[in-house]
Formats: C-alpha cells, sequence, structure tokens
C-alpha cells in the first residue's frame, strides 16, 4: 500500500494554517482542524510548484511579526 502524501497519482490540496505554513494534502482525507485549503486543487507537481512559487518566507508568521517589532524598536 502507497502512503497517499506519496501518491503521485493522487490528486492533492494546498493548506495553509494561520502560521502561514504550507502543505499538500490528500483531497480524499477530512482537512485537519486549524488548516485552510488554498491554492489549486491537483496532481502534486502542480500543487508543489504553486507552493514553490507562493511561500517565500519558510518563517512562521508569529516570527516574522516579532522581528518586525524588533526592527521597529531599533
Amino acid at each position: 500500500m502507497i502512503n497517499p502524501f506519496d501518491d503521485e497519482e493522487n490528486r492533492f490540496f494546498v493548506l495553509v494554517n494561520e502560521e502561514q505554513q504550507y502543505s499538500l494534502w490528500p483531497d480524499h482525507l477530512a482537512v485537519p482542524e486549524g488548516w485552510s485549503q488554498v491554492g489549486p486543487h491537483a496532481d502534486k507537481v502542480t500543487c508543489m510548484a504553486w507552493v514553490d512559487e507562493n511561500w517565500t518566507d519558510m518563517r512562521p508568521l508569529s516570527l516574522r511579526r516579532e522581528m518586525e517589532r524588533q526592527d521597529e524598536s531599533a
């Protein structure tokens, strides 16, 4: 049995959480709490390309905000 996350034949959703972190999720599984659908509903390659293009800052949102606060107070 192939892990559904590794199956290139599956269709996926691109998910995002409140920290603006992204994940691929097999479309036949329920979306986990705390995550929302964003981006394409497509094959793995298409979804990964969308994530690569749109997730340009890997830092969690809370860290980015804290760094901005530190820069403003410096």
